[in-house]
């Protein structure tokens, strides 16, 4: 029982964002059916462990149901469509149009059960400049200008102790599909969400960010986070005094940057535990400080590796894609405001007045 009681969720998502979310349901009460390929959700071979399972995987996924289906095959996707006919809510976290291609986009899903709450949660949203770029909470982190105040003892900045852009779609997320909800109990109609990470974390920069939102300059900081990590995950200085982060550990991320360098022989290292990828990082380092951070962005362009320059927060307002989701915005008096992540189809978000002390 639970004041989610009586409403089923098909979670068809993986590691942290999504799964916290429908989590927090199922811990409301709320069926989760948790749809995993064959191979299960990854983050259940992640350590420690206790009690026999992950404690990561455990924390995101108590309270749930797991099916494993092949969505590639007939056998699959019937059983995927047979449960989204009798199903509330319907979350996803793949790459924009992953979904699509396999034939559950919203629009398809919509089809068989034009009542469900369909959330699709990726990093950077369905639409705009950074759409289709592979990224995870670090990158994320870097582009919205949130790393460029974790510095260590050196200036260096640190990767994140706290994965925050995955745990505030977790949270934004939840807070759309329960808006939503609300809302088709008045209607009956469902409706889709674009919840993006990038999104869910930039609003969070207001409170240190106030002169570079109202286009000033950013701040500085030397608070100390954390250093260290993998070669994979892990900042870099440039030639020109800046950083570039590798954020995404995947082998195939490895591979595709090696081998562009040139350095195929360094490719099992990755695979190593972060303590012993020393050659690893050393090479890297040596080779990212060759050029400036701004040749590297261009270098990466047409690479498919979980890389980002790191921002600070007026660079990362600056970039494209913040004026192409409208994600900085006038508002009725003249100031800036940074839009909210919550997005539904059906409607178009404008700014509201600012009131005054007890207005």
């Amino acid at each position: 029982m639970g004041k989610l009681s009586g409403i089923t969720v098909l979670d068809l998502t993986l590691f942290l964002p999504g799964p916290m979310m429908t989590r927090l349901m199922a811990d409301q009460g709320a069926r989760v059916i948790k749809i995993e390929p064959p191979t299960g959700d990854p983050a259940r071979a992640m350590e420690p462990f206790e009690g026999g399972h992950s404690v990561w995987f455990a924390n995101c996924n108590r309270g749930k149901q797991s099916r494993a289906l092949d969505l590639k095959s007939d056998e699959g996707r019937l059983a995927l469509t047979a449960l989204i006919a009798e199903a509330d809510v319907f979350v996803e976290g793949f790459r924009p149009g992953v979904m699509k291609r396999l034939g559950f986009g919203y629009d398809n899903v919509r089809a068989i059960n034009p009542a469900i709450i369909y959330c699709s949660i990726s990093a950077f949203g369905q639409d705009g400049a950074l759409a289709h770029h592979p990224a995870h909470d670090m990158a994320v982190q870097a582009l919205t200008g949130h790393m460029s105040l974790n510095d260590g003892p050196d200036g260096t900045p640190v990767v994140p102790g706290v994965p925050s852009a995955d745990l505030a779609a977790s949270l934004t997320a939840l807070s759309a599909v329960l808006m939503a909800l609300i809302g088709r109990e008045r209607t009956g109609e469902g409706d889709y969400i674009d919840c993006a990470m990038f999104d869910s974390l930039l609003p969070w920069i207001t409170h240190v960010a106030g002169d570079a939102i109202a286009g000033g300059d950013s701040p500085k900081s030397s608070e100390q986070r954390s250093t260290g990590g993998a070669a994979m995950y892990q900042v870099y200085a440039t030639s020109d005094g800046k950083h570039v982060t590798l954020a995404g550990r995947e082998p195939k991320f490895a591979a595709n940057l090696l081998t562009a360098l040139g350095r195929e022989d360094l490719i099992a290292h990755a695979a190593r535990p972060a303590g012993d990828q020393g050659e690893l990082i050393a090479f890297l380092k040596e080779t990212f400080a060759t050029r400036t951070r701004d040749d590297w962005v261009e270098w990466f362009a047409d690479k498919d590796v979980a890389f980002a320059p790191v921002l600070d927060f007026r660079e990362a307002l600056d970039q494209p894609h913040i004026a192409e989701r409208e994600l900085l915005v006038k508002g009725p008096e003249g100031g800036h405001q940074i839009a909210p992540p919550i997005r539904f189809a059906s409607e178009d978000w404008t700014p509201g007045n600012v009131p005054e002390l007890g207005e």
